[in-house]
């Protein structure tokens, strides 16, 4: 009964994460009609979608501060219900400017969900389960965007973009809803598996974890000394680090590679993408997390990724290579997440950790694309697969080097 009522917290929470996600696809897939809604916009139009993002980047740390301070299911209560409002009125298809500080909103909105949903998933799972949990909460993104584009562009041509963000804010009503009812006020901490496997440090350290003191006031100076700290620390950077190098090519790659391809492939490239970083992490991610740490499977999914990008510097326009990188990053994608429970042992320094990965995950998404971009025009396939590259031979490296610290601190 306890396994099958945590289970149903958790569908209830990674669904939280689906209209987070949403917040994103419900414009980044529908930019011509937003051309029509708002013309002659030129890059404000982009500010739409990356605002979020920019939020996210100031601000997740924050948020993570934040959550540990007004509780979590508190917190992502607040998330939801401002979440809905936003929807709700933009459902009145604004002027540009008002349109843009709902956006603002909506970014706070999305802030408050990532960073207390995955820490109540964690909360809410027993050993067993919790790796596959935290698995299945780094599908919500690609699960949203793939919703979206089925759903909702047949939706948008036959009753428009209102009607998109009328029926998106009561989703995120509903689910928050179901939240109040069924996610416990305060959960228990089930016992978090120790891993110690590079490094993970054991359950029984009884020294807290550094940025989790317990004075929560959120001044400047402890701002300050909690991004100091989080960021310091080899447990609770490590998801953030490895996350901010994979940020900084998933969106870029999955806007790119289809234009690569031949006509006939474009359309099967674009869908196949990310449906095959969701399979590989709810299979082949699930099996290897049974058997080895979640740092160890990032790893492996980073190294895998390189091998995969490289030919692509000779075939760009192989639809095969492209949805093998994929795969691979699906590894990277469900490992970041199940390491923050097994890396970060209480429920305020897990937040902390989601605060990091979110601002990391911001920070890559607003870098990202421009810079890729950028670097196809100036040097072609070939520099952007080194860029690529790069990013993860650096993400790896960083694992290594917090695992070696945290070995030395156990």
């Amino acid at each position: 009964m306890h396994q099958a009522m945590g289970s149903i917290r958790v569908m209830v929470l990674w669904a939280a994460g689906l209209g987070a996600a949403v917040q994103f696809s419900k414009l980044s897939l529908f930019l011509p009609e937003l051309e029509l809604l708002y013309p002659n916009t030129g890059s404000t139009l982009g500010l739409l979608v990356s605002v979020i993002s920019l939020f996210g980047a100031l601000f997740g740390l924050i948020a993570g501060a934040l959550a540990t301070k007004v509780g979590l299911r508190r917190f992502l209560i607040v998330g939801l219900v401002l979440g809905a409002t936003v929807s709700l009125v933009q459902s009145y298809l604004l002027s540009l400017p008002i349109f843009l500080l709902s956006r603002v909103l909506e970014g706070a909105s999305h802030l408050a969900i990532v960073v207390s949903a995955p820490t109540l998933i964690a909360l809410n799972s027993t050993d067993r389960y919790r790796p596959i949990a935290m698995t299945l909460w780094g599908t919500f993104f690609g699960v949203a965007f793939a919703l979206t584009g089925w759903f909702g562009i047949a939706l948008v041509e036959s009753y428009g973009l209102s009607t998109l963000f009328l029926l998106h804010g009561c989703y995120m009503a509903s689910i928050a809803l179901i939240v109040l009812f069924t996610i416990p006020n305060k959960p228990h901490l089930p016992r978090v598996g120790a891993v110690r496997r590079f490094g993970a440090p054991a359950l029984q350290d009884p020294r807290p974890a550094p940025g989790t003191s317990n004075n929560h006031a959120l001044t400047p100076t402890n701002l300050i000394t909690t991004h100091k700290n989080a960021w310091t620390s080899a447990s609770i950077a490590a998801p953030g680090a490895g996350w901010l190098f994979y940020t900084m090519t998933f969106v870029a790659l999955l806007s790119i590679l289809p234009s690569l391809m031949e006509s006939e492939a474009r359309a099967f490239t674009a869908a196949a993408l990310p449906i095959a970083s969701i399979i590989s992490s709810l299979t082949i991610g699930i099996i290897l997390l049974r058997y080895m740490s979640a740092v160890h499977v990032l790893i492996i999914g980073f190294i895998a990724a390189i091998l995969f990008a490289v030919p692509l510097s000779w075939f760009p326009s192989e639809p095969l290579l492209c949805i093998a990188l994929f795969s691979a990053l699906g590894l990277v994608q469900g490992a970041s997440f199940a390491s923050i429970p097994q890396l970060n042992k209480t429920g305020s320094a897990q937040a902390l950790a989601n605060g990091t990965l979110a601002q990391a995950g911001n920070m890559g998404n607003l870098l990202g694309t421009p810079l890729l971009l950028a670097i196809v025009l100036a040097g072609g396939i070939g520099a952007m697969i080194a860029f690529v590259v790069i990013c993860y031979v650096l993400a790896i490296s960083v694992h290594l080097l917090l695992a070696k610290r945290r070995a030395r601190s156990v």
